[in-house]
């Protein structure tokens, strides 16, 4: 997703100088050819986030579109004081780019393990949340995002994502998009979970259950439309993310739900439960171990649907 969403902006900024990325000291080999080729929107803040922060902001209130990047929590939570009181409060237009969302750094620990920057984000005042699920959607979302007004936080996996989309979707900020049909229960992903939530759904059919699966790219604002249809046309839902139940995709879907009074049988949030993760390993090991993999998901839907 990473070196999508660098082609794309690199792309968009040859032809558009308001654009800057500025980075943490990280990442010269997907950003040298946008440093090389641009250097006059180009700006290696150093480790120093929270200047990074401020300078962003700045840059934003006097025109330009400033896409801060960094790694997993480092340009999120390290100078969130900064997001808040410099970017939200001013509505600047900043974008907030984590590489490697969720346990895509897993084998460096809890402190690289970015699993309650979506609920942080979500409460941003003015702050627009995405997290595509392909590569194909991560360069629609930055096209939308440059285009879009106000602050908005994107995050990314890693490297390697399969392609889920072979044709272009229609993409929208706040809206989510329909991957498969279904009619029975909903998966509803967000982020780099997306192909695990399709495997699953392919599973289930085979043993009669046919899920709809729904890309949740935006988590804020969430695509309330999708989820109320979804309550009323299949009897589950179950929310996938690589990320804390607290605050993040389930807990917005859970907001929706229970204001809605609309009545569904089966609700569950699939996610990391229980605080830090106490192991380290690959993204795909962690996974496992959380019940997040196409496996993990069959059993968990398998379970609710057998003691409903």
């Amino acid at each position: 997703m990473r070196t999508a969403f660098i082609q794309e902006l690199f792309a968009i900024a040859q032809k558009d100088p308001r654009i800057v990325l500025m980075v943490g000291d990280l990442g010269f080999g997907v950003v040298t050819p946008f440093m090389e080729k641009l250097p006059q929107q180009f700006v290696n803040a150093g480790v120093a986030e929270q200047n990074m922060t401020g300078m962003a902001a700045g840059m934003a209130l006097s025109g330009k579109i400033v896409f801060t990047y960094s790694i997993a929590n480092f340009p999120v939570l390290r100078p969130l004081e900064q997001i808040r009181n410099d970017i939200c409060y001013h509505n600047a237009n900043v974008r907030i780019v984590a590489v490697g969302g969720g346990m895509a750094y897993g084998a460096l620990g809890p402190s690289h393990h970015a699993t309650e920057d979506i609920a942080v984000m979500r409460a941003m005042p003015n702050m627009v949340v995405v997290a595509p699920g392909d590569p194909v959607e991560a360069r629609l979302a930055t096209q939308a995002l440059i285009k879009h007004q106000g602050p908005a936080y994107l995050r990314l996996g890693r490297a390697g994502e399969p392609l889920v989309h072979h044709t272009p979707p229609h993409f929208e900020i706040g809206r989510a998009i329909l991957v498969r049909e279904g009619n029975d229960i909903t998966l509803i992903s967000t982020g780099g979970l997306l192909p695990e939530a399709i495997e699953a759904a392919h599973r289930l059919s085979q043993g009669g259950i046919n899920a709809r699966v729904l890309s949740m790219h935006t988590i804020k604002p969430l695509d309330e439309d999708a989820v109320l249809a979804a309550a009323r046309e299949t009897s589950a839902i179950f929310t996938i993310e690589e990320h804390s139940i607290i605050g993040g995709l389930g807990g917005g879907v859970a907001e929706v739900l229970a204001e809605s009074g609309i009545s569904i049988p089966i609700f569950r949030r699939l996610g990391i439960r229980g605080g830090f993760s106490s192991e380290v390993g690959t993204q795909n090991y962690l996974r496992k171990r959380y019940g997040l993999d196409a496996e993990g998901i069959v059993k968990t839907v398998r379970h609710a649907l057998e003691v409903s």
